[in-house]
């Protein structure tokens, strides 16, 4: 039998077994398209199951040819036959005959864990619980410092990146925050409106309406929002620079890291907060005015005039005060977890998902806190 020449294999491929001489004679180079010729010799071999086979090679044997060829030897061995390999011995024999001599052994049992193995997973999580403290002490620390340096000049505060940012996390996020505060206000003005009507009350689902977007829904919603578009955009833009080694780059030149990289994006969210707050509130009050005047036909000026009413001195000073505090929350956690990207991209994603968890994890909690103080300081 011979197979056609190949591009791997210029030498054709013969195999022939003599069953008066018990002998399979292996001529030229075996490919694995060469493998189908030797199979029928083979099979030719196992069908007259020779006392004693004498096999010639006379060329060379890819892995695959090699592994039919090691298998028939195994089957006739294991027969109690007598094999003999002249020639060319393939090297390709030789690492089969390694690896499976090689004592992989089983996988172990699952064991009881002791108390010695649960005391040292304990004292692993923290170490590194720790270390991820102290990690965030140290980039508190730096950004401060890098801070107060930056006050100084004008040229060092970077204005025109600071700019930017403010472009991409405020200008660019009005239509996502704008919608997203309307159709909640009409949820909670549709919701109000339908709760209130049995008890003829419906006109203070203006109040609702109106406190709830002022003090709480506007800087919240605003808040989560930007944690999820902005956060991770910080931590994935640092953790891409520091996969690419670019962060190294800057120190390496002598600049600042965080001076170049991370206190122009705090200082922009920390501005743009309030104002896309701003834009949330407006679009929250006209939301709920859409809905009031559509179920309960209440007119526009009406509806002005419950509003202001409603409208206590702090109402809408209550959820200003957030929007700083909540967008230097945001900054903060996606700009360090960035800056912890190491050594692979699956990283780069986990962490940019930790940031965006953690930061609304924090929006949410210091809006818990400031609930609480401004119950206690009656704001």
């Amino acid at each position: 039998m011979r197979a056609r020449p190949s591009p791997d294999f210029p030498v054709s491929f013969s195999a022939q077994f003599d069953p008066a001489a018990a002998r399979l004679m292996l001529a030229g180079d075996c490919g694995m398209d060469d493998a189908p010729v030797l199979a029928a010799a083979l099979d030719a071999v196992r069908s007259a199951v020779p006392e004693t086979l004498r096999v010639e090679i006379g060329g060379t044997l890819d892995l695959g040819p090699s592994w039919l060829l090691r298998a028939l030897v195994l089957d006739l061995r294991g027969a109690g036959r007598q094999v003999e390999l002249d020639g060319r011995v393939p090297e390709h024999l030789r690492f089969l005959d390694e690896i499976a001599a090689r004592d992989v052994g089983s996988l172990p049992a699952p064991g009881q864990a002791t108390f010695a193995d649960r005391f040292a997973e304990f004292g692993g999580s923290l170490r590194r619980r720790v270390a991820g403290w102290y990690e965030a002490l140290v980039f508190g620390g730096r950004l401060l410092e890098s801070a107060g340096t930056a006050w100084r000049s004008l040229r060092r505060l970077r204005v025109p990146s600071v700019v930017r940012h403010m472009h991409e996390t405020g200008v660019q996020a009005i239509p996502v925050v704008a919608v997203i505060a309307l159709l909640i206000s009409v949820i909670s003005a549709y919701i109000g409106a339908q709760q209130l009507r049995p008890f003829g009350a419906e006109i203070y689902t203006v109040d609702l309406v109106t406190i709830g977007v002022l003090r709480e829904l506007g800087v919240l919603l605003t808040a989560i929002m930007v944690a999820g578009r902005t956060g991770s955009a910080y931590a994935a833009e640092l953790g891409v620079m520091k996969l690419n080694d670019e962060v190294d780059a800057l120190e390496a030149m002598g600049m600042n890291p965080y001076e170049v990289l991370v206190l122009p994006r705090v200082v922009a969210l920390v501005l743009v907060m309030p104002l896309l707050t701003v834009v949330a509130d407006f679009m929250g009050l006209a939301g709920g005015a859409l809905l009031t005047s559509y179920l309960i036909d209440l007119p526009w000026s009406q509806f002005v005039m419950r509003l202001d009413s409603s409208i206590g001195d702090t109402t809408f000073w209550a959820g200003m005060v957030k929007a700083p505090v909540f967008g230097l929350l945001i900054a903060l956690t996606g700009t360090l977890r960035g800056l912890q990207v190491r050594e692979s991209s699956r990283e780069l994603g986990r962490l940019t998902t930790v940031a965006v968890v953690q930061s609304i994890f924090l929006v949410i909690f210091a809006d818990a806190l400031f609930a609480i103080y401004f119950l206690e300081i009656d704001f």
